[in-house]
């Protein structure tokens, strides 16, 4: 049996599966926020429920925001800073009495959707993650790949690629750049983006619009949401070509919030082409197969087969 465990800013959710990916059983629970004890006394109690649940014992893979750096041994760039510069996979070895495996939230993803999701099979994977932050993931025939320095896949912290005149500098990011990917392609840069255009090219009163209420205000013809999902689209595009002239993968899969919007599955395909370096694309653009399950169950992936 497999248990993963995936650590939130706001929940910890755990599940343990069977080796052949059947799901035996899953809890979530309140994240302790700003105390590092309590996560890790926490994690233990999730996984000492789920044991009894199902009766057995099993290995534990945790997906956390950030990624375990090769140079300290401590977790760096988790935006839970309680865990920031703490020796995580030790103390959370320790006190579960057995080896735990780590990865980043965004890689657990990646394997999820590598392993038994969307892209199942498929020899080499970009996963995406489009939601409050931007982040990614890769798989080559099923296989992690972190890199030296842990952060293979991150593509949210490069600049967006052929900036149009309206977007050179660009929104500031929380790395302390400005133009990331992530400050265009996210969930909120995209509604801060909408309301920003149309406050200058639009309407000076326009109102604030979540994501979702965009969408579907462009669904029902409305021109300004229109206009914005299309300029979302043509980012996301150039941001995926630039992605592909680099690591030309057989298989992109969206996850995120962002991933829900049908949409982009033609518009994005339609525009890279103009970008990527050949003749045509045969990269295929998915939607993940396990929504919010995927990083959970990545995680129980990081075990080997049994």
């Amino acid at each position: 049996m497999r248990i993963g465990i995936d650590l939130g800013g706001t929940k910890i959710e755990g599940i343990a599966l069977r080796n052949d990916g059947y799901e035996i059983a899953r809890l979530r629970v309140p994240a302790p926020r700003g105390n590092y004890n309590e996560t890790i006394d926490t994690i233990c109690s999730l996984v000492g429920k789920l044991e009894s649940e199902a009766g057995q014992t099993g290995t534990v893979g945790i997906g956390t925001p950030g990624a375990l750096s090769p140079a300290t041994g401590r977790i760096k760039n988790a935006n839970s800073t309680w865990i920031n510069e703490m020796p995580f996979d030790v103390d959370i070895a320790a006190a579960l009495k057995r080896p735990v495996r780590l990865a980043n939230d965004a890689d657990c993803f990646t394997l999820s959707e590598s392993t038994d999701g969307a892209a199942a099979g498929a020899p080499s994977v970009f996963g995406v993650i489009l939601g409050t932050g931007v982040g990614g993931g890769i798989t080559f025939h099923g296989h992690l790949h972190q890199g030296p320095n842990a952060i293979a896949g991150e593509w949210g912290h490069n600049p967006l690629p052929w900036q149009l005149p309206d977007e050179v500098s660009g929104p500031e990011c929380y790395c302390g750049k400005k133009g990331c990917v992530e400050s265009w392609n996210s969930g909120p840069a995209f509604e801060a983006e909408y309301l920003r255009f149309e406050r200058e090219h639009g309407d000076p009163k326009t109102e604030s619009l979540r994501a979702a209420e965009i969408v579907a205000a462009a669904r029902s013809g409305n021109r300004p949401a229109k206009s914005a999902l299309r300029r979302y689209a043509d980012r996301l595009a150039r941001s995926l070509a630039h992605m592909i002239n680099i690591l030309d993968p057989h298989v992109i899969v969206l996850g995120g919030g962002m991933s829900n919007i049908d949409e982009l599955y033609v518009e994005v395909p339609s525009r890279w082409g103009a970008y990527v370096f050949s003749d045509r694309v045969d990269t295929k653009l998915v939607a993940n197969k396990h929504g919010d399950s995927s990083g959970v169950r990545g995680a129980a992936w990081l075990w080997p087969d049994q």
